[in-house]
């Protein structure tokens, strides 16, 4: 008996080695896969496409600007697929990113770190901050920002007090905070205005470019795209794009293209009309969502030319007149996106290595 529970236990470690060395190759590349990788390349270089969700990407695939090549359409890898064709003349390699600030700066630079990329071009939709302009309508930053990562300052505190770790260069007060008291309702009795929630102080990324020393940190906040993509995205600000959904349902006007200076990203899906005025205040905010800005690192960082095109489906937090803006009009939203990408990749010829040591 004694052996027969000597074995089963023996039986019980091997298959929890079986179990353990499987997770482990989940995450190495086999050289299966490089074999893949390196066929794939001989096509490139490519430029990098870069989509959060699937009906931002369906469409690009149902477009006869797209081209599937014939070679190797698709990979998968560590979960991603990876999709290879042309645009004009540009050969591409587009991946879905999924929400978020994690699953975009993962995807981007697995990404970055498998293909001859020379250069990324990021759209979808997004929440609005700028009052001034209308659902439909879509906007090409000239920098992003990460607006969730925060120091949350203890109650008590204020802007003259020193942030836990500031002296050490972990955390600044440079780009300003939110005082949860000033939104209060009530603000007529102090007592009542008060808010333990007190202060967020937003704060930059600590990044780590090819260029600089590995472990001698840097930081950035306000990220800027590539100089040359932005201008060229000019030539589209003239681009005719629908301006009805249905029949029935129209936008009071044409959408239009439009270059802004700011967009901004958090892992905060905004539908707060206060929150909105905040941010567009403070940081002069565009589009608002949740993964332009770790693309835009994570590019940054690598020295590859980057851009991003995202079209505006609704006025985060509301005050629209438009009703049920998100549901209503992310087809619209998606769709104008898609086109103004469609249009813009041809529009970069084949001057991206010059483009990457200007931007460098």
């Amino acid at each position: 008996m004694a052996v027969v529970r000597q074995q089963q236990a023996v039986a019980v470690v091997v298959g929890l080695v079986v179990v353990l060395m499987a997770t482990v190759a989940e995450g190495f590349i086999s050289r299966k896969t490089w074999r893949a990788v390196r066929r794939a390349n001989h096509e490139g270089p490519f430029v990098g496409l870069v989509v959060p969700n699937a009906y931002e990407m369906v469409p690009v695939l149902n477009s006869p600007a797209f081209k599937p090549s014939a070679t190797i359409p698709n990979l998968d890898i560590q979960g991603r697929r990876f999709r290879f064709g042309s645009i004009g003349n540009q050969k591409v390699v587009m991946v879905m990113t999924g929400l978020s600030m994690l699953n975009a700066g993962l995807t981007t630079q697995l990404l970055l770190s498998l293909f001859e990329v020379k250069g990324i071009v990021h759209w979808g939709i997004a929440g609005n901050a700028n009052e001034d302009l209308q659902i439909g309508d879509v906007t090409i930053p000239e920098y992003w920002a990460h607006l969730s990562l925060w120091n949350w300052q203890r109650h008590g505190d204020g802007p003259e007090n020193e942030l836990p770790l500031e002296a050490a260069g972990d955390y600044t007060r440079e780009f300003g905070f939110l005082n949860f008291s000033d939104y209060t309702v009530g603000q007529g009795n102090p007592e009542l205005a008060a808010n333990t929630l007190n202060s967020i102080w937003y704060q930059p990324e600590e990044i780590f470019p090819v260029s600089g020393t590995p472990e001698e940190r840097q930081h950035a906040f306000w990220v800027p795209v590539s100089k040359r993509y932005y201008a060229l995205a000019e030539k589209l600000e003239g681009l005719e794009l629908p301006a009805c959904v249905n029949a029935t349902t129209c936008l009071p006007r044409a959408p239009k293209v439009t270059r802004v200076p700011r967009g901004c990203s958090a892992n905060v899906y905004t539908d707060n009309a206060s929150y909105r005025q905040f941010i567009r205040s403070h940081f002069g905010c565009t589009p608002v969502e949740m993964e332009s800005a770790a693309i835009a690192l994570v590019a940054h960082q690598l020295g590859v030319p980057f851009l991003t095109i995202r079209s505006l489906s609704d006025l985060a937090g509301g005050g629209s007149s438009l009703s049920n803006e998100a549901s209503t009009f992310l087809t619209i939203a998606a769709q104008n996106a898609v086109d103004v990408m469609l249009k813009f990749v041809p529009l970069l010829g084949g001057g991206e290595q010059a483009g990457m040591a200007e931007d460098m």
